[in-house]
């Protein structure tokens, strides 16, 4: 993941944010994944944006991704035919 370890770098420079916490492309990429395959795939950014705007307000990432993707997978068992 060197490219995306990378930018990741660059975009935190780029916004002054403190350097990132060793889980967290795979929380993100992790909670993508569920949103994409559960949801709708344009879902998917959507829920990575509010999963930023909530710890951003001081909510714990794990918990709150966690949330997401649980929010996610009942989605999809209640939806026929799961993700569009």
């Amino acid at each position: 993941m060197s490219v995306l370890d990378d930018w990741t770098a660059e975009v935190r420079a780029a916004l002054e944010l403190a350097p990132a916490h060793p889980d967290e492309h795979k929380l993100v990429l992790d909670l993508a994944r569920d949103v994409a395959h559960g949801v709708l795939r344009p879902a998917a950014p959507v829920s990575a944006y509010l999963l930023g705007l909530a710890v951003g307000r001081g909510a714990d990432p794990a918990a709150s991704a966690a949330a997401i993707s649980e929010l996610a997978v009942r989605w999809a068992a209640q939806r026929p035919g799961g993700a569009e």
